[in-house]
């Protein structure tokens, strides 16, 4: 004998496909929202980057005219313990380092200096310990007393941009999830009434023509109610057939 093929459900074809749809559409908002959202991070961590080296860079100001290295040093330690800081040192007018916290100063730190000279704040990537580093520069008071150099860890940098956007899109990944529960709530409440009509359709096939369609069906102003107005009708005519062929054998 012929195997049927298997029978799918209307109500879980209308809740596949709209699932189907929803998911689609969440991967590409969450893709776009990835790809958005890391670039307005990065540039919120950049900008927080040159803050901190700026707010070192006027403390660090009347230590620099006042030629005092130890109070430097002790305010580029302070510094050196934010989240995320690799290191800082602070150097003069002339390029010479007068604190730091790196212990022995590497001299690749001293290597590919961004050109523009003592007055221009830079950004650059680097590499110490085999970890990457971006590092910051500050002029102080306008390059005229020398310059801060702030190095932050590349690692803290990506993890905390990865945290923030694993939490949005946390929150977006519930959408899918909503909108696949509420599209089998929407199913459900569009077959239903499919489901009646079905009934008393087969029952009106077996001779049982008592039975009526269900009002709240006749009422509905859509298909499924032309369909339910239609089956009434044909209920009542073979109905009323019925009575007329038993009077007529009477």
């Amino acid at each position: 004998m012929e195997r049927q093929p298997r029978r799918v459900g209307l109500k879980w074809k209308i809740g596949g496909i709209y699932t189907a749809v929803m998911l689609i559409l969440s991967l590409l908002v969450i893709s776009a929202t990835y790809r958005i959202t890391q670039g307005i991070l990065r540039n919120q961590l950049a900008k927080r980057a040159l803050a901190i080296a700026n707010n070192l860079s006027d403390a660090a100001a009347g230590y620099m005219v006042g030629g005092n290295p130890l109070a430097l040093n002790a305010l580029a330690s302070k510094y050196a313990l934010l989240d995320g800081v690799a290191y800082v040192f602070i150097e003069n007018n002339r390029g010479e380092v007068v604190a730091q916290t790196l212990g022995v100063f590497p001299e690749a730190l001293r290597e590919a200096q961004p050109i523009g000279g003592q007055r221009e704040a830079y950004r650059r990537k680097l590499s110490l310990q085999g970890k990457g580093v971006y590092e910051t520069g500050f002029p102080i008071l306008d390059g005229q007393v020398g310059r801060v150099h702030v190095g932050f860890w590349e690692d803290a940098l990506e993890d905390e941009i990865q945290n923030a956007l694993l939490r949005l899109i946390g929150i977006i990944a519930i959408l899918p999830v909503a909108g696949t529960l509420l599209s089998f709530l929407v199913a459900h409440w569009i077959v239903r009434p499919i489901i009646g009509l079905t009934e008393v359709a087969d029952k009106v096939t077996r001779g049982e023509l008592e039975l009526s369609v269900s009002t709240e069906c006749v009422r509905l102003r859509d298909e499924i109610g032309d369909l339910a107005r239609s089956l009434e009708r044909m209920r009542s005519s073979l109905k009323a057939a019925m009575l007329r062929l038993n009077r007529e054998t009477a």
